[in-house]
């Protein structure tokens, strides 16, 4: 990708509030028209939310973005709407014993809501924040009961099974981070009590290692940055088997979307244990072991990102996607959405863009500014390019916000256009949650306002 050296996050200011009026009008359109009947809303079919998909995993995202909308407009409608679904229909997901989405449905929810109650935006009862704290320590509890051993740690598994280590994962350790922070742990058999910062930090440890690769020839295809979708352990005696994938093209490329979501993941858990005390890192093999493992994850995953995507940082869904020899040396030139091979993802540049922010916010607080600078130039670059046509949707009929999301490309759910020949025009609810998370960090980064992390909640 051509990064834009020169674009700052208040040059951004104007389009973030055309950002802010369409995506209110898309939360009251989704409000309005959507059946809840049918489950969650997922992705769009022909501009209209639609779901489809193994668990019930976004439901989080569309609370979320109600409360997302309230933190950046000061809208009491949206803080209204998403308070009272979150206390009234997340329940299910705090016990979800079955999935690994934890820290997409909870964290986006009730550690949205727990944080603006720290921040003073919401004046709520301690009745109410510590129902927000009950909420966020049962769910990381919950979620790291998902445990696998293995012989160098263990990792919390996929839905797949105990087999499955999943690099989406990474973001949602939040919630283990953010349980033990509030004095929380997991209980196992005889009050056995299990540390949910101890399971978090070998989680991270098990991606860093076997989700992500580093040039080492651990195959053929061994690229600094290349990650696996999902790892496979053999579950008898914990070895590693075989990288694999379920919704990219396979084990030996690269789902631009698990990669955004590493890229996401590493940098905002370096934020996290910088933030926290030497002494509490000791036990978990120390803060200074730690934050390297992340950095070098980090800069891995986002260089990789900035090499394989096209020169505006709009990434296809995969690198080794089947029909891009069709185009050429795309990297070359701005993407196209339309082409005739392959698909774009534009869920992962809104997830990937704030990783590569996050990085470079990070390595400017420890002195880094030149390389800090190049990481958060490049993810303002693809930020301010999800402003614009033709990603950002001004089709007031058009229930989605980030247009180009593709949801599982292998399976064949991502709608085809009459005329067309690959999926495109569609939204997902994982990527419009996420596009108006990047934009709250970068409006506040515009405004000199508290920036925006994850454990904001905590104080």
């Amino acid at each position: 990708m051509k990064i834009n050296r020169s674009i700052q996050a208040t040059d951004l200011v104007p389009a973030l509030g055309r950002f802010w009026e369409l995506s209110g009008e898309k939360i009251r359109r989704i409000e309005s028209e959507y059946d809840t009947g049918q489950g969650s809303p997922v992705f769009t079919i022909g501009g209209k939310y639609t779901t489809r998909g193994w668990t019930e995993w976004t439901q989080g995202f569309q609370y979320g973005s109600a409360i997302l909308q309230f933190d950046s407009t000061g809208e009491p409608s949206f803080l209204e709407s998403g308070r009272k679904d979150t206390v009234e229909k997340m329940a299910t997901h705090v016990s979800h014993m079955g999935v690994h989405d934890h820290g997409f449905n909870n964290v986006s929810t009730y550690g949205g809501l727990l944080r603006l109650c720290r921040e003073g935006r919401i004046d709520a009862a301690a009745t109410e924040t510590d129902f927000y704290e009950l909420a966020l320590k049962v769910s990381g509890a919950v979620q790291a009961a998902r445990w696998t051993e293995i012989p160098d740690g263990g990792f919390i598994y996929s839905f797949n099974g105990p087999h499955s280590l999943f690099v989406d994962t990474i973001r949602s350790i939040r919630v283990l981070m953010i349980g033990h922070a509030l004095g929380h742990s997991l209980m196992g058999e005889q009050d056995r009590e299990i540390s949910l910062l101890g399971r978090a930090c070998d989680h991270l440890r098990a991606t860093a290692k076997y989700s992500v690769f580093y040039g080492e020839g651990r195959d053929r295809y061994d690229e600094v940055g290349r990650t696996a979708h999902e790892s496979v352990f053999n579950t008898n005696d914990g070895a590693f088997r075989c990288p694999n994938s379920q919704q990219g093209y396979s084990g030996y490329t690269t789902w631009t979307r698990g990669l955004a979501w590493a890229m996401l993941g590493f940098s905002e858990q370096l934020e996290f244990i910088e933030d926290r005390e030497t002494d509490e890192l000791k036990p978990m093999g120390g803060k200074e072991e730690l934050l390297s493992l992340l950095l070098r994850a980090a800069r891995a995953t986002c260089d990789f990102y900035i090499h394989r995507t096209s020169s505006d940082g709009m990434p296809f869904w995969d690198t080794g996607a089947p029909n891009l020899h069709h185009l050429g040396d795309f990297t070359s030139r701005e993407a196209d959405p339309f082409n005739d091979h392959e698909p774009l993802d534009s869920s992962a540049a809104a997830i990937g863009c704030q990783g590569l922010m996050r990085l470079g916010n990070y390595l400017r607080t420890q002195g880094e500014d030149e390389d800090g600078t190049r990481y958060l130039q490049a993810g303002l670059t693809v930020f301010e390019r999800l402003l614009r046509e033709p990603y950002l949707s001004e089709d007031p009929e058009h229930q989605g916000l980030v247009l180009h999301s593709i949801y599982h490309k292998p399976n064949g759910w991502d709608h085809v256009p009459t005329g067309r020949t690959i999926p495109c025009g569609e939204s997902s609810m994982w990527g419009d949650y996420h596009m108006r998370e990047a934009a709250v960090h970068v409006q506040r980064m515009a405004e000199k306002k508290p920036y925006l992390t994850f454990f904001g909640c905590l104080s």
